[in-house]
């Protein structure tokens, strides 16, 4: 469905982002993009939009997080995605590093039947799709328990209840990523004056720009004390 067009614009933005993925990875990224457009006939999973903006919206954006995860000759720890939707930035994380175990969480049923096609289709291991919410205190999700040293999330919500809502299954010297456009600081301003107790740490703002529309994202890194 993408075709040629998909490639060079996943080409385009990779090397305007300095992020070098394999063909392998490549085609991984191009097969989960078709499925997208395919499912989305049918069902909301992304709003419509040229292909293109699909690309640096969803896939780009979510590879961003390829910056701060451990280089592939380090062990990898789970990474667990709150919220995933349509598998961002989770499963794209996935389809371009398969060495990385991820667990997803999305709560709306259709959705988790795409991402379990989507595994499928580009037999990926080492990933889990769970059917539920993590709510604010709680350590399951789905009756499965978690314990998760790298956890984020695209949109969930802001600053302060994401950290209220990982607390409990981030162990302690866990991170926290969480993605955020140009008004990261007010939500850091926020969560500042609303958690003073807060067992995170604010570790480091990692400042990018998407590949053709410039705008501003930012990694924002907490860690969790008690290690």
């Amino acid at each position: 469905m993408t075709g040629t067009q998909g490639k060079k614009i996943l080409h385009e933005g990779l090397t305007a982002m300095g992020i070098p993925l394999d063909g392998q990875a490549h085609e991984r990224l191009l097969v989960y993009c078709d499925e997208l457009l395919r499912w989305s006939a049918k069902i909301n999973l992304v709003a419509k939009a040229p292909l293109r903006e699909i690309w640096e919206t969803h896939f780009l954006d979510s590879l961003t997080l390829l910056r701060v995860l451990p280089p592939l000759d380090e062990p990898q720890q789970p990474l667990l995605d709150i919220g995933t939707g349509a598998g961002f930035p989770g499963l794209a994380l996935k389809a371009a590093r398969p060495e990385l175990p991820v667990i997803l969480v999305e709560p709306r049923q259709k959705r988790v039947s795409f991402l379990r096609h989507v595994i499928r289709t580009l037999e990926l291991k080492d990933i889990e799709v769970l059917c539920g919410r993590l709510e604010k205190g709680a350590t399951q999700v789905a009756g499965q328990t978690l314990a998760v040293p790298l956890v984020t999330s695209r949109a969930f919500t802001d600053i302060s209840e994401f950290l209220l809502h990982t607390e409990a299954i981030n162990p302690p010297g866990g991170r926290v990523i969480c993605m955020k456009g140009p008004r990261a600081s007010e939500e850091i301003a926020t969560w500042r004056l609303a958690q003073p107790e807060s067992p995170y740490r604010l570790q480091e703002i990692v400042e990018l720009t998407l590949p053709f529309s410039g705008k501003v994202r930012n990694l924002v890194i907490f860690s969790k004390e008690g290690a």
